[in-house]
């Protein structure tokens, strides 16, 4: 949307990769420089004196050059603390939002109370940017309907609060835009589908003897240097990346057979050349339309990892959105919850476990080219057709840049 390119141009195949050279799987990193090309801001500013972009919660909003922009951004203390604040460009402007909106609701961005109260931070964020700087782009991300839709499923009963919520945020802000005289244009970057299926590649890779595991204190730890083959999972997608390609049609031909495997392709076969073929697995696997890739990679759940029952992000060799859930095998959570707080205020050191092990919980997912109609991503409030993500660069470029007459 903001580059006008596929991923063999802005790099970005997936939420995380494997970095080759550090063989270490990164998920989630922010750095806008990661996106490769030029962006819708770069093509209007060399065009329109005086035009700004502002960024808004739109994924790598870090070390950006769009004159505004405000993210989401822990921070991270040596003693192992992590303090929830938000990060922005310019600096300044993250002490005035604070001030003027309060602090960023970070718990209800992500994990088991993930809700409305982080969109509606972002919408009067919004409000507040127009009113005070007046950018000529505004790019708002509202997470609010990647929660439900991911925990109940797009048919589930549950959806009709978590809709209602949206349409008031999204509504309000809508009505200001529209009252500042601002086009407004809506668009979904995907659709949710309903899934029952969990899928581990991991585990299929480690039975075959391809994984490497290795020790960590009683607990399995997943050796990257030594794994002949290993699947970085990313919803219905997932990289696997090989130490030999030698191995490449055995590899292929063997994760064509486990269930709920849809196709698997050599990279190439996508993306022909470009830096999505450096960054890519070498083969990339497609989930049926009812099925889900994991990242686990235990066989007993006693030996998991220490962060797979945690909100960890960054560490998580593979998106888990089993993060949205509270274990229900815990009896009272969120006194664990409190303990564990209390723990962290008096400065003692520990883990909040309180996420399951249970995949079949998840019941919404996405990533998939082949999607049914109801459950595509849309736009609403397009002069032209589109068909593609890439559209959107041409719907923005166009507005500010009507093409010449004739």
């Amino acid at each position: 949307m903001l580059t006008g390119t596929d991923a063999s141009g802005h790099g970005i195949v997936a939420n995380g990769w494997l970095d080759r050279e550090s063989a270490e799987v990164r998920f989630w990193k922010q750095s806008n420089r990661l996106v490769r090309g030029e962006k819708i801001w770069h093509v209007l500013q060399k065009e329109i004196p005086g035009f700004t972009c502002a960024n808004l919660f739109w994924w790598y909003n870090m070390a950006t050059d769009a004159d505004l922009a405000v993210t989401p951004r822990p921070l991270y203390l040596a003693d192992g603390r992590k303090s929830f604040d938000i990060h922005t460009q310019p600096m300044a402007l993250r002490e005035s939002l604070k001030q003027e909106l309060g602090p960023f609701p970070f718990p209800s961005f992500w994990g088991p109370a993930a809700g409305i109260a982080c969109s509606d931070w972002i919408a009067r964020c919004a409000r507040w940017i127009y009113q005070n700087h007046q950018p000529s782009l505004n790019l708002v991300y509202l997470p609010h309907l990647d929660y439900g839709l991911q925990k109940y499923g797009p048919d589930a009963p549950e959806m009709e609060q978590e809709l209602s919520q949206i349409d008031e945020v999204a509504g309000k802000l809508i009505d200001f835009y529209e009252q500042q005289g601002v086009r407004v244009l809506i668009v979904s970057e995907y659709g949710i589908s309903s899934v029952r299926q969990p899928v581990h590649l991991n585990r299929v890779l480690r039975d075959a003897g391809l994984l490497s595991i290795k020790d960590e204190l009683g607990r399995d730890g997943l050796d990257l240097f030594q794994s002949e083959a290993v699947a970085v999972a990313d919803h219905q997608v997932a990289h696997v990346y090989l130490k030999d390609r030698k191995k490449l049609d055995v590899v292929r031909a063997l994760l064509e057979k486990v269930p709920g495997v849809e196709r698997v392709q050599h990279a190439e076969e996508i993306w022909q050349s470009g830096i999505a073929l450096e960054r890519a697995g070498d083969l990339v696997v497609t989930a049926n339309a009812d099925a889900w890739f994991t990242y686990y990679f235990w066989e007993d759940d006693a030996r998991a990892p220490d962060y797979a029952r945690c909100v960890d992000i960054h560490r998580k060799p593979g998106y888990d959105p089993v993060e949205l859930f509270l274990d229900p095998k815990i009896p009272f959570p969120r006194l664990k919850i409190a303990a564990f707080l209390l723990k962290k205020a008096i400065g003692l050191r520990g883990l909040m476990e309180v996420i399951p092990l249970d995949a079949s919980l998840v019941k919404g997912s996405h990533g998939r080219c082949d999607v049914a109609p109801g459950e595509q991503a849309i736009v609403i409030g397009s002069k032209q057709s589109i068909h593609r993500a890439e559209d959107l660069f041409r719907e923005m470029k166009q507005h500010f840049l009507p093409p010449t007459a004739g």
